[in-house]
Parts: structure tokens; sequence; C-alpha cells
């Protein structure tokens, strides 16, 4: 008799799953490998260490908190040995694409002889945006559950070697991957095509996420930043951030404001966003990772959608 484990993208997914009273044990992958630095051996003390110091550092995560929600989940993960079956249940975003990738690679070493099978939204639509995962109903997920892809040894391998890329120091070796088409994951291109995007633009030293800050703030005019905030949730795109993620870069690219009350670009942020001036030498940090490149190292060409090393 086969036996399951499922292994979600976030706490609220694994409750909804608990309430469709599906077979097997559920753990829920608690990280966001999509910021910060990572390291190719997922679990390893290395890696663990590099994504607190990160998490700290960033997000003022307590050590208390990171054991208690991350690695108490990860080490319950460890002992789960038994099961012959695992469904990953991970959405489209960068967000869910990355710790999807993450978790893969991990259980290539780990569990090589499961059967590892994908539960991911696809768009009904040709180039409409799914609906996550949070936002499906009973019947919808358990439609989905249903239609889950069984992952060949091929596209194990696959998603090791992006997941090796991710974490290489140079993004252009991600950029140079063609082959998306030909392996069972429909929504990790475009997520990678989006996660090159978040290197610093030629055009004014800003990336896609932080000029789209700024594009929301001109376009919507909100009049507090719970507003801005709110927009920019709903306007990201592919990127799947959460609100702490946004937080953290209006206060990167905070003196572009000159009033969040209400939301009010200044003459330097608009001459920026306008692409006058460039803002890469004031925004600029020595120690800043976008998985294992050094994110002020590389420069992106939006007219060629290439990436540049400095």
């Amino acid at each position: 008799m086969s036996t399951q484990l499922h292994i979600t993208n976030g706490d609220f997914l694994t409750q909804r799953l608990k309430s469709l009273d599906l077979k097997g044990d559920i753990i829920t992958w608690r990280e966001m490998l999509c910021e910060g630095k990572t390291l190719t051996a997922v679990g390893s003390e290395s890696f663990w260490k590099a994504r607190f110091e990160f998490l700290n550092k960033a997000y003022k995560i307590s050590k208390t908190s990171f054991i208690e929600q991350t690695l108490k989940e990860y080490r319950s993960l460890c002992s789960h040995k038994q099961q012959d079956q695992i469904i990953l249940w991970f959405d489209y975003d960068l967000f869910c694409q990355i710790n999807m990738l993450a978790v893969i690679s991990w259980l290539k070493t780990h569990r090589r002889h499961a059967e590892i099978s994908l539960v991911s939204p696809v768009s009904v639509k040709e180039g409409e945006t799914p609906k996550s995962l949070s936002e499906m109903e009973d019947h919808e997920l358990l439609s989905i559950y249903g239609l889950r892809k069984t992952l060949t040894q091929d596209d194990i391998e696959y998603a090791d070697y992006i997941w090796q890329l991710y974490c290489s120091n140079n993004p252009i070796r991600l950029e140079n991957v063609g082959d998306f088409q030909n392996y069972q994951f429909d929504n990790l291109a475009n997520a990678i095509a989006a996660h090159l995007k978040r290197f610093p633009s030629i055009r004014n030293g800003l990336n896609e996420v932080e000029n789209q800050v700024l594009r929301v703030a001109l376009e919507h005019h909100p009049d507090s930043k719970k507003e801005l905030l709110s927009l920019i949730l709903k306007n990201q795109g592919l990127y799947g951030f959460g609100d702490t993620q946004y937080e953290r870069v209006l206060t990167k690219i905070k003196p572009l404001f000159s009033s969040f009350s209400p939301v009010v670009l200044s003459p330097d942020g608009l001459g920026i966003f306008k692409g006058k001036t460039n803002y890469y030498s004031a925004i600029k940090e020595n120690d800043e990772y976008l998985g294992g490149a050094l994110k002020y190292n590389f420069l992106y060409n939006s007219s060629t959608d290439r990436i540049l090393k400095l």
C-alpha cells in the first residue's frame, strides 16, 4: 500500500489541504529562497547558516523564530522517510518556483526512490495568469490534484540543474537556458525570466520590481503607504512577494518619494523613473545576493532582455 507526503508552499494552503481530508501527512516549506544568498546543498549546515544570516539582517528574524518556523518543519520533513509518493503543491510565481526547485533538489539527494508529483496551477486561456492555489475553491484544488504530473527522472535532474544555476555566481548561465518546454514545469520559464529582471537595469539602475513600485505610485495616486502596498501586491505580475518584501523595497527607494500621505514621487524619483538620471550608485549594496549572484555585479538590458556582467 502506497503512502503519501504532501509538501506545500505555505501555511494557508496547508490548512486548506487538511480541510480536504487528503491521505497522507502535510509538511509546509517555510522559506523564501527567491531572496538572499542560496547554496546548492539544500538543508546542509552551511545552507541554513547563510539563510539565517540573510533573514536576520533583512527581516530581523530571530534565531528562535527561525528554528521554530523553518528548521522544525524542515526536520519534520527529514523524519518522513517512509512515504513512497511525495506530492508538491507550488504556485506559478517566482517565490514558489524557486522554493520548488530547492525542494526537488533536496528530494533528488535524500528521497531518490520516491515517486514525486507536482500539483500546479495552469492558465485556462493562453496568456492569462492562472489562479493561485490559495485562491482556488475546494473542488478546484481537488481537480488539479487529480491532474498532478508525475515527474520523470529527467524532470528531477533538470530541476536540480536549474537550482544549481540559480545558486551559481553568474546569472548569464541561467539566462542561456532555452529548453524549459522539454520538461514538465509549465511555469518555470516565466519565473526565471522574472528573476533575471531583478538585476538593476541599465536604463536607471532600478530593477523591474523597484520600477514597478514607482509605476504604481505614478499611475494610481494612492492616498497612503498602506494603499500603495495593496496596489503593488495586486499589480506585481509573476513575483508572488508578500507585503514584508515590498516594505523592504520601499525602504530602499524611500528617497525617491517626497510623501507617503498622499504618495508622491520626489523630483529625483520622477527623473529616475523616466530614465533621465541613474540611481545605481545610490542604491548599490556590495553584499546583496539573488541566489548565488551578487545583485549589483550585473546589469539587465531591457531593450535586449540580456544580462551584462560589470
